[in-house]
């Protein structure tokens, strides 16, 4: 075990559903998860399985990942309350969670902590980036604290850096958080020497360069990740039906793939041949980005953005096989859950989320490349 390594990941992450930094309102509904989720009796029960399982992350096979960022969505915020809702949704259906994912090699390294005000350190004065560091890392020597990262984004990106570091073959599962949370394990991935393409279920296409003088946020980070893979057909985009661009358009600039929602539902079996036949054709693994909103708003309503005329959750969860067990996939999350602005406190959404998180760590652990 690389000790240094460790030591970094026990003050970047917190406990699965403890990123959120919660004193009062929410606090109890946070440990009462988080006591169900590691089977403890108390707080300081949760703190000690919760680093035990950090030391287990060289014997893993996917890493579970909770980024509960909001900060750089759009329209309606919330998502930083999904995967904490996420994990809850998976115990209620599976009390036995913990024990299928031990059995399996799926380890769950608890949240990225997120200051709420924060999106990325590049976005962050150096007297920002400074005083949050006091914050948030108060007992860790100055030398080492002038390191270390302080917002969401950049806390994601290095955790996953050294989670891969020591489990070179781990495969991240994202739990977010709006869906610029993707770009942290696309980097880390690649930083890693991986090689894939993205395949990415949206109702958007989220490839602006910039928004507002933003570089990274939920709109554009499928740009920046086109740009780090170079292009050439290696973002294949899955449900498009929101914007204010034709499909020639982008895919002409930009050189991505898109199938529009429109043609899935008048073809969907033609269509998924033609997606998975796009993503084979690139001789590489997928990464696996899926924002709820691509997935029909009848079905997912609790998300920023929810559209109608989408993706139907069989459809999707055909594809997520497929992809798995004919090309493979590399790393996977799933974006864009905010349980209260669904009907019922997002409860059909959920149940929505839960199967897509079930079938994408079935289909990562179906795959063998690693390329």
């Amino acid at each position: 075990m690389d000790r240094a390594a460790y030591e970094e990941l026990t003050w970047l992450l917190r406990p699965a559903g403890g990123g959120v930094y919660l004193v009062s309102t929410g606090r109890q509904e946070q440990l009462d998860l988080q006591r169900r989720y590691y089977e403890a009796d108390s707080e300081a029960d949760v703190t000690q399985r919760f680093l035990a399982s950090l030391e287990r992350i060289p014997e893993a096979r996917v890493l579970l990942l909770g980024v509960p960022c909001d900060t750089g969505a759009g329209f309606r915020r919330g998502a930083n309350l999904g995967p904490q809702a996420i994990r809850q949704r998976l115990l209620q259906d599976n009390p036995r969670w913990n024990e299928h994912c031990q059995q399996r090699g799926i380890l769950d390294i608890g949240d990225v902590f997120v200051v709420p005000q924060l999106l990325d350190d590049g976005m962050l004065s150096a007297d920002q980036l400074q005083r949050s560091r006091r914050a948030l890392y108060p007992d860790v020597a100055e030398e080492r604290r002038a390191t270390l990262p302080v917002s969401p984004l950049s806390i994601a990106e290095r955790v996953l850096q050294l989670a891969l570091r020591l489990a070179p073959g781990a495969r991240p599962m994202l739990l977010g958080g709006d869906h610029s949370c993707a770009w942290p394990a696309v980097k880390a991935l690649a930083d890693a020497g991986r090689r894939f393409c993205i395949v990415q279920p949206d109702a958007h296409t989220d490839l602006l360069p910039e928004r507002l003088g933003i570089s990274m946020c939920f709109a554009t980070w499928t740009f920046h990740a086109n740009e780090l893979l170079g292009r050439n057909g290696r973002v294949i985009q899955v449900g498009i039906r929101a914007s204010g661009r034709s499909k020639e358009h982008w895919e002409s600039t930009l050189d991505v793939r898109q199938f529009w929602s429109d043609e899935i539902r008048a073809e969907p079996d033609q269509a998924l041949d033609r997606i998975v036949d796009a993503a084979r054709s690139t001789g590489l693994p997928v990464y696996l980005s899926n924002d709820i909103d691509g997935t029909d708003a009848s079905v997912a309503d609790a998300c920023g953005t929810p559209e109608p005329d989408g993706l139907s959750e069989d459809w999707l969860l055909r594809l997520i096989e497929r992809l798995g067990r004919e090309v493979g996939l590399v790393g996977a999350d799933l974006m864009e859950v905010a349980p209260h602005l669904g009907a019922s406190q997002g409860e059909e959404t959920l149940r929505v989320a839960a199967r897509y998180v079930r079938a994408s760590v079935d289909a990562l652990l179906t795959g063998t490349r690693t390329t």
